[in-house]
């Protein structure tokens, strides 16, 4: 390994927070928020070549040309675009090389002080009045124009306070009787929240009884599924109060043992809340914008009043909720669920989703979607049609419905012919292969985890000194550096000139220098030179890597969908000998009982792959705990057929809203497929919403999770109990939980619980060597 590679790797083990090995130069970048992928085209504009992005900033912040409200920074190029443009006021288009750098001052729709340096978009007066343009003549004729104040940002008919008026921005009207007024404009240092708080960024971190907030990226004192970096669209920033579950009000963990969590106190605003266009007839997305007559559900039944306390009390109130329409009995959806929904008026049925047509989607979000062998992409993947709906760096898809967090053009409306059904990766527009905007709004859309059906063999065999397979993103998703380029890093060991023989003639990943951990690249981030690659052996088999890529369909094992023969191949059928069919109790005999068999994926167990074993020991969990150990009375042999998922690491807690999996040949409730091994996939439900009096009441401990979908349909059932809760991530199936528990089966309101593995790794480790 050469010398510049271990100083990289030194400078990310001793330096943390905002150190940075790199130049103290990125201050200027503070000013700016970036959004990967994205680019504006907008004239003027103004177009450099410059050695950094610190450097393109300079130049926006000097440009003489006109007022620059971004730039964009193709570090391939190192080309500079500064532009009078943000994606407040033009269209964002894709393009995998660029990013956006737009300057937070125009952003902002609060003000500072008395405003002289507001430059957002509101355009109305405290009574409502409509703003003049500033070089209007009509109704007013003016004293104050863009050529008079060259400097005041006098743009279309935005609020300003360009003469330092004490009372804040304002506007000419074009009221002909009112010649000007002031312009009701949030203070930015006023801590207050808008609707729900859903889109509340302040500072405040204490709760209404006084409690001081843990911080998110903390599981001290608290064991959470809100990750920050899983939810990068929820800004759970420090232990500042939010609101990323549909809460009445923005809420926080407690630093308190006894106290896990509770709602802060923030004032209303003052200010009108944001403006929605309202859908009369469908609904886009997930169905926020809803605002029809629909006051049905989906069996019929008729909705209760959202301002109604019976047959159900429920905390969705007009009071609690006031941007969100709930006028009478409408569906509507003020919770994030997946679709819009109602109370009903039956005391039987809390509550059910409604069927309100979708606005161009094929089918609805909660509907099943199971493709049949759409593991790969012909040509430039148009006509992909598979489930696939995460991206390469394992980000979430974005629905093409939605406008959250990022507006586009793409929608089923305009691309009529291009499936584009949920959140599914697909082609619409003719690039090189499937792609999805993403769920963070940092990086506006990558392309898929998707393998090209007649791609060279993508595996490794030892170090991976010889492959020569397409792989060219690192192990986290980020484009490999051309070998052949000095930009973004210089480097002169590891070029085709000096490795001719390497394989360095693009920028796939390759190991020129015989590391021992495998191939590496060049990174297309400034700041980190060079990371490794994911690349699978050829030789040898890894947990949690089928060779049978499974369907992860989104449907259900009650009335679900029948997996792929050898797609889980860690399942296991676990027998008693008297009679042989699938344990619904726990494990309360002696170990010569049982039988385990593996490798097969039919319940009558013919397949030539099964593999049959004793068990000769049962090592029961800790008191209170259901799950335990099976000892084999000798060795599985692992093949393609028989595997074992991933072991989490110790006291990891999946994110909520995580896509998970469970596998089993239980109950379906006679919905077909009996015999066969079945799947499916659905999110994980954080603890604290489990808990809640609607859900499951304080039932669910520590040491378990939910999962399952809240409307019901989707779960498992008797004779899944003991299976695998299987979770994806970075190309690796991990046993995130054990199937334990639950209410019913696929019951509303009532997801499955499962013994969270990541709890138990001290025990499965100790209890390994001990026996």
């Amino acid at each position: 390994m050469e010398v510049h590679k271990a100083v990289i790797l030194l400078c990310l083990f001793l330096f943390t927070g905002f150190l940075r090995c790199h130049s103290q130069s990125t201050d200027v970048l503070e000013a700016y928020i970036k959004t990967d992928g994205a680019w504006i085209v907008k004239l003027p504009k103004s177009q450099y070549t410059v050695k950094t992005v610190e450097d393109c900033a300079v130049k926006c912040n000097k440009e003489t040309s006109f007022t620059c409200r971004s730039f964009l920074y193709i570090e391939k190029d190192q080309d500079c675009v500064t532009l009078p443009a943000n994606s407040k006021t033009d269209q964002i288009l894709r393009r995998i090389s660029a990013a956006l750098y737009e300057k937070k001052e125009y952003l902002l729709e609060c003000v500072n002080g008395i405003g002289t340096d507001y430059r957002g978009t509101k355009s109305k007066t405290k009574l409502g009045k409509t703003c003049q343009r500033w070089e209007g003549t009509f109704p007013h004729v003016t004293n104050i124009t863009p050529k008079t104040h060259p400097k005041a940002d006098l743009e279309s008919n935005f609020c300003r306070n360009p003469d330092g008026d004490k009372g804040g921005p304002w506007c000419y009207t074009t009221d002909p009787e009112k010649r000007w007024e002031h312009c009701d404009i949030q203070d930015c240092t006023e801590e207050c929240m808008q609707c729900s708080g859903e889109n509340y960024r302040g500072k405040i971190s204490t709760t209404a009884s006084g409690f001081t907030c843990q911080r998110w990226d903390s599981q001290k004192p608290h064991n959470h599924g809100y990750i920050p970096s899983a939810l990068p669209d929820k800004y759970l920033e420090e232990n500042h109060c939010r609101n990323p579950d549909g809460e009445p009000k923005p809420w926080c963990f407690t630093t308190s043992p006894s106290k896990r969590w509770e709602s802060c106190s923030i004032p209303r605003c003052t200010t009108e809340p944001p403006t929605i266009v309202p859908e009369l007839t469908c609904a886009s997305g997930e169905g926020s914008s809803y605002r029809g007559t629909i006051a049905v559900t989906v069996s019929g039944k008729t909705c209760q009043e959202w301002s109604s306390q019976s047959p159900h009390k429920h905390s969705r109130t007009p009071e609690n909720y006031p941007c969100k329409g709930l006028d009478e009995n409408y569906c509507r959806n003020p919770d994030n669920e997946r679709s819009p929904w109602c109370y009903t008026t039956d005391p039987e049925t809390h509550w059910e989703y409604c069927s309100v047509p979708s606005c161009g989607d094929q089918l609805r979000p909660e509907e099943p979607v199971i493709p049949e062998g759409e593991e790969c992409y012909e040509g430039d993947g148009s006509s992909y049609h598979g489930a696939m709906s995460e991206t390469v760096s394992g980000k979430k898809c974005q629905f093409w419905t939605s406008m959250e967090p990022h507006r586009h053009s793409k929608t089923p409306q305009n691309f009529p012919a291009a499936d584009l059904r949920r959140n599914l990766c697909r082609n619409p527009d003719g690039d090189r292969a499937p792609w999805c905007y993403t769920t963070d709004p940092t990086v506006r859309w990558e392309y898929c985890n998707i393998e090209r059906c007649d791609s060279k063999p993508n595996c490794k065999v030892g170090n991976g000194e010889t492959y020569r397979g397409p792989t060219s993103t690192t192990i986290v998703g980020v484009t490999c550096q051309a070998w052949s380029s000095m930009t973004p890093h210089q480097h002169a060991s590891f070029t085709p000139e000096t490795h001719p023989d390497k394989g360095l003639e693009s920028n796939q990943c390759r190991n020129p220098d015989n590391d021992v951990n495998g191939p590496w690249c060049y990174t297309t981030d400034r700041n980190k030179k060079w990371d490794y690659c994911q690349i699978p052996d050829c030789d040898g088999l890894k947990c949690g890597q089928p060779a049978v890529k499974p369907k992860r369909c989104f449907g259900r094992i009650v009335g679900g969908c029948i997996s792929k023969a050898h797609s889980w191949p860690w399942q296991i059928s676990l027998r008693t000998r008297q009679k042989i069919n699938r344990i619904y109790q726990p494990l309360f005999s002696s170990p010569s009982a049982y039988k385990i068999l593996l490798g097969i994926h039919t319940e009558r167990a013919t397949e030539s792959s099964k593999q049959e074993r004793d068990v000769s020991k049962i090592i029961k969990g800790p008191a209170g705990t259901d799950i335990a150990l099976l000892k084999l009375d000798r060795p599985a042999l692992i093949n393609d057929k028989v595997l074992p998922a991933c072991l989490p690491e110790k006291d990891y807690i999946v994110p909520s809203n995580t896509e998970c999996y469970v596998t089993g040949w239980g109950e379906t409730e006679e919905t077909g497929g009996e015999g066969f091994l079945k799947e499916t996939g659905f999110p994980v439900i954080e603890n604290k919403v489990c808990n809640s009096p609607a859900y499951l009441n304080g039932l669910v401990k520590e040491h378990e999770m939910c999962a399952g979908n809240i409307g019901g349909g989707t779960d498992s059932c008797q004779g899944d109990s003991g299976g695998p809760l299987i979770c994806y991530s970075q190309n690796t199936f991990v046993l995130q939980g054990v199937t334990s528990w639950g209410l019913g089966c696929a019951k509303a309101m009532k997801p499955g619980v499962y013994t969270r593995v990541s709890k138990f790794i001290n025990w499965i480790e100790r209890s390994m060597k001990e026996n």
